[in-house]
């Protein structure tokens, strides 16, 4: 028998998150998130606001930046490219299993 374990983030689509409301989510640095935004990684909903928001799904992407900055030491250039192919891992693994359900 096969156990698998999912772990997934209930976001409503419209949530809002502020730069600090983000920061102390993931426990990251605000220079850290701009660094990223810089990068490309996470875009803020108003780039040329005084003030940043964030939709909800850039909470998750930030959760898994920080962890590969934590845990393996990569840096932000190696994180955008990191993030780009573990979502493009994720959506071919859904097609996957969409297809395998299909009669």
């Amino acid at each position: 028998m096969t156990t698998t374990s999912l772990m997934g983030y209930i976001l409503e689509e419209d949530v809002e998150l502020t730069l600090g409301e983000l920061c102390h989510s993931c426990r990251v640095e605000a220079d850290f998130v701009v660094e990223l935004v810089e990068e490309g990684v996470i875009d803020p909903l108003e780039p040329t606001a005084t003030q940043w928001s964030f939709e909800g799904s850039s909470l998750v992407r930030l959760r898994r930046a920080a962890s590969l900055y934590r845990d393996l030491g990569v840096n932000v250039a190696g994180i955008a490219l990191a993030l780009d192919l573990l979502e493009e891992s994720d959506r071919l693994r859904a097609e996957l299993a969409r297809r395998r359900l299909q009669p």
